[in-house]
Formats: structure tokens, C-alpha cells, sequence
């Protein structure tokens, strides 16, 4: 169920409880909120099963200098994070939001992005220094001071989080990894193909979340270091010839490699792999007691490709060989460059 939807605030339920607290903090929240609705603006709203309020993400393009905030921000492109308020329920809904973030920056060619938040509000202002995010400021307004957080869209720093969504290539290796097609659309829900239904993406840790984990019985796949680039390729799903029906759909970096066995205890496991893994708690005991698949990959879900490639054309324009399995296996940064080329990322998103 696609609950995450692009709505106009006038669309939107202003009597729904969720707003409370938004209220709290800031005096005059109803009259902005009004206000908003009038000039037709939209935003981001999430929806539980229940059709409440989970999640609320409203983004402002500006250009020039921001001077309601202390230092101000220096004249260039802003993505502004107006307003962001997220009911944790432990489904990784924040990186859902953080995702859509720089999705939004990367399509309005921002130079940075930045946000206002309370210091009460500890468990946001976490998620983001995660992801890049540097106090700046402070702003003072009716509501109080706030701090202000900005993510500098063009600086890279070298480090996989604090980069992302920005793919760096130079001196890192790069491979393929495959995926079957019935774990590959709910596990990597931006790549889902043009004939699969978006029923199939619940509101569950790994359909939220920026992070992965992939359980694999390849040995080779232990060699992987953070840093690394995947092409993930979803295997054929049986309706026709793998020539045609095997695509190549994303673009992911390593955080790290860990062996199952590396873990203490089943819980630790778990604790590790359930909220990023597509395989049901049942199955993970199962690879723990077993170590049937020995191999664990957590790495970033970077871009999915707006077109997706076709074995077919990675062999006969990319270069790909079909001597061995395409199941993992090493590329050149010729090739990852190209097929990144012709599935149309975002220029901006892969760095030298």
C-alpha cells in the first residue's frame, strides 16, 4: 500500500490529533497551516492503516540569503525543510522521509538543504547528523530557539553516510549483485518495475528504510569493503527470456560485510538484520541455527535507475560477459559509469 502521498494542504485533515503537538510548538500553527491551504501549497503526508496522521513533510525551494536564522545562509540554491514531524512506530519511517528529502533536493538542483528543530526533539535531530546534517545556527521565533541544521549538498566528505545519496567512484571497486524477483520490490521499493504492482510495499522497516541488508550464500561476496559500489540486478522472474526480462534497477554502497557467525547470539542477529532484511524472522533463525547463508551485505540504497537495463543491452552496449553466472561479480568503472549513463541517475548523484 503506497501510504506516503503528495497532497495539498487544503486535502488535509487539520483536526487530526497528529497536528497536537505541532501546535505546542509553535503559536500560530492553524493560521500558517490556513494559510498554506489558500496559496495551494502541498505536502508529503504519510497514513497509517488506520488512515491517521503518521508522518507530515512540508519543502520550500528558496534563492538568495536566509537571514531569519543566526549566522545566515549565504546566497545560493535552499531546500527548506518547513515543517517535518514523523510518529516513530519502528519502521524506519524517518529514512522514508529522509529519502524523500533529498529526492526533492536532487530534483530541484538544491545546494543545500536545512532545517529548523527544538533540541528537545533528540531523536530527529539524530537521524539527521546521520545523514550529513551540521548545526549551523540557531533561529529564534515565537515558539523559542531552535537549532539549525544544514546538509551541504556540495560537499563530499568521503564518509558512505554522511555522503549520501551521492555516489563516489573514485579508487573503489564495483560489482553486480543479484536479486530474485520476489524479494526484489518490496526489499528495494523505488525500483519497482512499471508492470509490479505498488500494493506490494507495506509500511515495514525494509521498505522504509535507506539501509539494506542482503543475506547471501556466495562466498565472494566476503570481499566486499564500505565504499564499494552495487548494481543490483533482479534476476528473471520466468514470464520470458532472461535476455529481456533481467534488469539491472539500482545503485547501492557498501557500509560493511559481516559473517553470520561473527554475531554472539541469535538476538543479536536479529537485532542486526530484521529491521533492514526482507526475510521473515522465521527464515533468520533458520540462516542462524543453519549458517546456510554465511554472508551479510549492509550497504546504502543510493538511486534507483529511472530506466532500468536489460541483460540484453549490458552485454551487447555495456560489455558484460556470459561466460560465468550473473549472480556476483566485478565491474569495470567503465561499465558501472555507463550503465549508470543510459539508466538515466540523476548527473549529480554519481561523484569523481
Amino acid at each position: 500500500m503506497n501510504n506516503l502521498k503528495l497532497k495539498k494542504f487544503s486535502a488535509v485533515n487539520l483536526a487530526d490529533e497528529f497536528f497536537e503537538s505541532l501546535r505546542d510548538d509553535y503559536k500560530g500553527f492553524d493560521k500558517w497551516f490556513s494559510d498554506k491551504a489558500k496559496a495551494d501549497a502541498e505536502a508529503y503526508v504519510f497514513y497509517n492503516y488506520k488512515n491517521k496522521i503518521d508522518g507530515f513533510l512540508y519543502l520550500k525551494d528558496e534563492i538568495g540569503e536566509v537571514n531569519d536564522v543566526n549566522p545566515p545562509l549565504p546566497d545560493r540554491r535552499h531546500l527548506k525543510v518547513g515543517t517535518l514531524k514523523i510518529n516513530a512506530h519502528g519502521t524506519k519511517l524517518g529514512e522514508r522521509f529522509v529519502k524523500k528529502i533529498f529526492d526533492r533536493a536532487l530534483g530541484s538542483n538544491a545546494d543545500d538543504i536545512y532545517v529548523t528543530v527544538f533540541e528537545k526533539h533528540d531523536g530527529l535531530l539524530a537521524l539527521l547528523k546521520r545523514y550529513g546534517f551540521r548545526q549551523h545556527g540557531v533561529k529564534k521565533s515565537n515558539g523559542g530557539e531552535e537549532f539549525v541544521l544544514v546538509r551541504n549538498l556540495k560537499e563530499i566528505t568521503g564518509d558512505t553516510l554522511h555522503d549520501f545519496p551521492y555516489i563516489g567512484l573514485a579508487d573503489k571497486k564495483y560489482y553486480l549483485l543479484a536479486i530474485y524477483p520476489q524479494y526484489h520490490s518490496e526489499f528495494l521499493p523505488d525500483s519497482i518495475l512499471k508492470n509490479e504492482s505498488h500494493d506490494i510495499v507495506q509500511d515495514v522497516s525494509h521498505t522504509n528504510s535507506i539501509h539494506k541488508v542482503y543475506i547471501s550464500g556466495i562466498s565472494a561476496t566476503a570481499r566486499l569493503k564500505r565504499g564499494d559500489v552495487l548494481l543490483i540486478y533482479r534476476t528473471n522472474d520466468g514470464k520470458g527470456k532472461a535476455h529481456y526480462r533481467s534488469v539491472a534497477t539500482s545503485i547501492g554502497v557498501v557500509e560493511e560485510t559481516r559473517r553470520i557467525s561473527s554475531f554472539a547470539s541469535e538476538s543479536a542477529f536479529l537485532e542486526y538484520a530484521k529491521p533492514y532484511s526482507i526475510f521473515s524472522r522465521k527464515t533468520l533463525k533458520e540462516y542462524f541455527a543453519t549458517k546456510q547463508r554465511s554472508y551479510i551485505i549492509r550497504f546504502t540504497y543510493n538511486a534507483a535507475l529511472a530506466r532500468r537495463i536489460t541483460r540484453g543491452r549490458m552485454i551487447e552496449e555495456v560489455g558484460l560477459g556470459t561466460v560465468r553466472r550473473w549472480d556476483f561479480m566485478a565491474l569495470t568503472e567503465k561499465q558501472l559509469r555507463h550503465i549508470a549513463d543510459i539508466g538515466e541517475i540523476h548527473e549529480s548523484l554519481i561523484v569523481d
